[in-house]
């Protein structure tokens, strides 16, 4: 049985300063079963899910909610915003240069984040 969401949501990003080893290859499959909207990167080192929102304000408005919830938990993801609404969210644990099940703790909470999609071509 894999990991789920709802348990990843539940848990808190522990600090992490190093000196920890990243997920293995097998941790890291069943951890993005309970968030399969992000992708693994070619490296295996980072996640990332992509966004393409209602508009400026909308990709500002949730930056500001993913950056509220980084905070809170003490884990902090690259953003990326192109085109105007093109949004883009990449997880990793620095201190490791890998993924860890802080990074995945992240992702489910992100994933609860309500974001206005653009709804027409």
């Amino acid at each position: 049985m894999g990991i789920e969401a709802k348990e990843l949501t539940r848990k808190h990003c522990r600090a992490c300063e190093g000196g920890v080893p990243s997920l293995s290859t097998d941790e890291v499959r069943q951890h993005l079963q309970a968030v399969p909207l992000w992708r693994l990167d070619g490296e295996g080192k980072r996640i990332r899910r992509e966004y393409r929102v209602k508009d400026f304000a909308a990709a500002l408005d949730f930056f500001g909610r993913v950056g509220r919830v980084a905070e809170s938990e003490d884990h902090h993801p690259d953003l990326h915003l192109t085109g105007y609404r093109n949004v883009a969210l990449e997880l990793y644990t620095h201190a490791v240069d890998g993924l860890t099940e802080n990074d995945f703790i992240l992702a489910a909470k992100i994933d609860e984040i309500p974001v206005e999609l653009q709804t027409r071509g």
